[in-house]
């Protein structure tokens, strides 16, 4: 049967000269119609969807964005190259003349570039990329003085006033230069200034009337202390919180820090500074420089109140414990520093019992290889035992710190003297903890060799 001749737009003939150029030779007249008449259902369905979408931009003019949000309504890639901002000009080609049948040509006309002329022009510097810093808006209300923060606002001066005059001649160049000097600096720690709210500043009251003094209400007491760990939007309030717990300590402590109420007061600020960092929500970095030296003060006082200065020193030592856990790995040199710290404390010669004391707690509560550098490597436990071994109290503090250390067994043997090898173990636990202690940790064997295992040769 002869196939009906082709009457659409798209000629059959377009279709030969595709597959001419694929490698597709002697197409059938048949196949090369059905294809040309697939071809232009498909261009006319791309057609209608693209007109679709200018009508819904009020526009009259279909650009190639019409066309691209047709193809990916239709889930066909679109064609790339293609810009409405940059539409391509179409050319019509001269007639052929061998083929007089043959429809119009249109192409698209390439645009000519003198490279005379490109080389000749300024060359445009390609900005860099998007890309994001951070750095601190404010340091303890202190503005750094960095290109990203906006200029401080210098202070108001008023009228120049000439220097006075020395047997008429005028104040030297060095006075000028302290001056200058001075402003700078005054420039440099210029405050900046932050207004709390009403809401925060009855908070704040009330927070402070609620806690201190140590003999109202315990409940208040104890709903203000969930506030400070649970509550979120207090980051505005915690420096005033930290500088109202250091001056309570100092005050505390400069006081004397015998009396009951002062055990007490002593006793809130800590709870207080253990809330705070129990606060997920805070962001207490920037000021832990602040918050250690009440925890060192009241872990190391040599004289706090008999009847809290154990629970004193335990919870500073625990909220100093927390302190380092959850903070170590942003400031590496913070654990050492405070090893060194409380080594100091704990091996100087002239320290009170209570300074030990609290130095011990501490080092149990930064881990045990703070016990293990602080009393065995660092001679801790050979000093109190020439020293103090007549404390009951500080003996006991110094075997429970080393209990720490010690491996649970169900038996406890002793090292034999008469055995070479527990004879050298026993020398060498005495050479490090001393004859007091020494001989103590030498009943148990297993307790023994666990101190010297991590020992450093």
């Amino acid at each position: 049967m002869k196939p009906t001749a082709q009457t659409g737009v798209y000629k059959s003939d377009s279709i030969k000269d595709v597959a001419d150029s694929l490698n597709l030779p002697n197409i059938s007249d048949a196949v090369a119609s059905a294809l040309a008449s697939d071809v232009e259902y498909r261009i006319h369905q791309v057609i209608e969807e693209a007109a679709r979408f200018m009508r819904h931009g009020r526009r009259t003019v279909m650009t190639t964005s019409d066309v691209e949000q047709a193809l990916r309504v239709l889930n066909i890639e679109p064609l790339y190259g293609h810009s409405s901002n940059n539409p391509p000009t179409f050319k019509r080609a001269l007639p052929f003349p061998h083929t007089p049948a043959a429809g119009p040509v249109y192409f698209v006309e390439d645009e000519e570039i003198d490279f005379d002329r490109v080389l000749r022009e300024e060359k445009i510097t390609l900005p860099k990329g998007v890309s994001w810093t951070a750095h601190w808006l404010a340091v303890e209300g202190v503005q750094p003085l960095i290109p990203e923060n906006p200029p401080a606002i210098p202070k108001e001066v008023g009228p120049d006033v000439k220097p006075p005059l020395t047997n008429g001649v005028g104040a030297a160049p060095a006075l000028a230069a302290t001056k200058k000097q001075e402003q700078q600096l005054q420039q440099q720690q210029q405050l900046v200034k932050q207004v709390l709210s009403r809401e925060l500043q009855l908070y704040y009251t009330r927070l402070t009337s609620s806690l201190l003094p140590p003999g109202s209400d315990l409940t208040k007491r104890d709903a203000a202390l969930a506030s400070l760990r649970t509550d979120a939007g207090l980051q505005a309030l915690l420096p005033y919180l930290i500088k109202w717990v250091g001056d309570g300590v100092v005050r505390g402590l400069k006081e004397g820090g015998l009396s009951e109420t002062d055990g007490k007061v002593l006793e809130v600020l800590i709870s207080v500074t253990g809330s705070l960092l129990a606060n997920s929500t805070l962001f207490v970095e920037p000021y832990l420089h602040q918050m250690l030296p009440p925890i060192l003060s009241t872990l190391l006082h040599s004289s706090l109140p008999p009847t809290h200065a154990t629970l004193l020193r335990t919870s500073a030592a625990q909220t100093l414990s927390r302190l380092l856990t959850e903070h170590s790995t942003t400031y590496p040199s913070l654990s050492p520093r405070i090893m060194k710290t409380l080594l100091l404390a704990l091996i100087s010669p002239g320290k009170s019992s209570g300074t030990r004391h609290g130095a011990i707690r501490g080092l149990v509560a930064i881990g045990k290889e703070a016990v293990r550098k602080g009393l065995v490597e660092g001679g801790g436990a050979k000093v109190i035992g020439g020293e103090c071994s007549d404390d009951a109290s500080l003996v006991a503090a110094v075997m429970d710190a080393l209990r720490v250390l010690r491996v649970p067994t169900d038996t406890v043997d002793a090292l034999d003297a008469s055995n070479p090898a527990d004879a050298a173990v026993k020398d060498e636990l005495i050479s490090l903890l001393g004859d007091y202690f020494g001989e103590r940790i030498a009943q148990d064997a297993a307790w023994a060799r666990t101190i010297l295992v991590g020992v450093d040769p």
